[in-house]
Order: C-alpha cells, then sequence, then structure tokens
C-alpha cells in the first residue's frame, strides 16, 4: 500500500509543471545595465564614427529588457480601450521608436559615471521598483526601474528619474491629444515625429 502511494505521489510530482524561476528584478536589472555599460566602455566604440555600431548592439539589450507593450498601455492608460488592436500594435512599435529617439542621444552621452543599486520595493501582484542611482561626481541622480514579472523574466515597463515617471509623463501628453483628436489622429501626429 505504502509503495502504491509513493507510486502515485511521484506520478502526480511528474504532471505538475515544473517552474524556471525568473532571476530576482534587481539581478536582471543589474545585468541588463551592465550589458549596457560594456558596450558604452568598449574603447572600440569611441567616436562619433562608432555611434550607429553602438546603437546596433544596445537595441538587443533594450528588446530583452523593455515590456514595450506594458509601457504602451500604461502611457495611454484609460485610453488604450479606444484603439484597435491593429491601431495598438502600431503606437507600440511607434512609441517604441519614439522612446529610442528621445533617449538614445542620452544613453549615448554615458560619460563614465557609476550605476550603484539599491533594494527592491513592492508595488503590487507581480510588480517591483528597483532603486538606482548615477553618480557622476557629487552629483546623485536617482533612476528607478519599474518591473513586471512576466513569461518567466522581469521587464521594465517604467522609469522614474529624479521622481519624474517617464509613463506618467507621455501620459498627459497622449491624454490632451486624444481629448480633442481620434486615436487616428494621434497616431498620425506620432508616425510625423517618429520620421
Amino acid at each position: 500500500m505504502r509503495k502504491l502511494l509513493t507510486g502515485l505521489n511521484l506520478l502526480v510530482l511528474s504532471m505538475v509543471p515544473i517552474q524556471a524561476h525568473a532571476d530576482a528584478p534587481l539581478d536582471t536589472i543589474k545585468s541588463r545595465v551592465n550589458q549596457v555599460l560594456v558596450v558604452l566602455r568598449d574603447p572600440a566604440l569611441k567616436g562619433e564614427s562608432a555611434k550607429e555600431l553602438k546603437k546596433k548592439k544596445l537595441w538587443p539589450i533594450f528588446d530583452k529588457t523593455f515590456d514595450y507593450i506594458e509601457f504602451s498601455r500604461g502611457t495611454l492608460s484609460r485610453n488604450w480601450d479606444k484603439l484597435n488592436p491593429d491601431q495598438r500594435e502600431e503606437f507600440t512599435k511607434l512609441y517604441k521608436s519614439l522612446l529610442e529617439k528621445v533617449y538614445m542621444d542620452t544613453i549615448l552621452s554615458y560619460k563614465d559615471q557609476q550605476v550603484v543599486f539599491g533594494k527592491e520595493r513592492a508595488l503590487g501582484q507581480n510588480r517591483v521598483e528597483v532603486e538606482s542611482k548615477l553618480i557622476s561626481g557629487s552629483n546623485e541622480i536617482p533612476i528607478h526601474f519599474r518591473m513586471i514579472s512576466k513569461d518567466g523574466g522581469w521587464w521594465v515597463y517604467d522609469i522614474v528619474i529624479e521622481n519624474i515617471s517617464l509613463v506618467a509623463n507621455y501620459r498627459s501628453q497622449f491624454s490632451r491629444i486624444l481629448t480633442k483628436e481620434s486615436p487616428e489622429a494621434m497616431l498620425e501626429a506620432l508616425r510625423k515625429r517618429v520620421s
């Protein structure tokens, strides 16, 4: 009887999928930031001529760090439901391009500042904020990464720089547009801004 129960237990346990444990959010963002720093500090990629190659090396790191759909959904907030699925997909792609365009020069202007990580703070179910700061001489700029657990990993869905949320900042801009314009008009304005 005991063997039968042990056998049944093993059978039941073998049918339960084993969940792969994702790294902690802090470990994930540390790893991604360090990957970016390796590219930015590469002596072979110094100077204006290496700018495009640097960008080419950074895009894949960003793509495995940021959840652009969550960025988009958070930015549009309740206006997300005003867009049909095709418009949502286009908005996400355009918004990603806008963020890359606006912030890439800031990232490329990195000059050996130090990044120091702090603690993780729970924000809700499957969401945390990881504290960090960029130190340059006597200046310290707090940068907090808001992350969501999804698809077995941790993804950034917002960045708070000096207490200003990237998502909240853009939310107010897009909200103003969508109170006066249709989603299609907003997308057209975004297309122009990105190109």
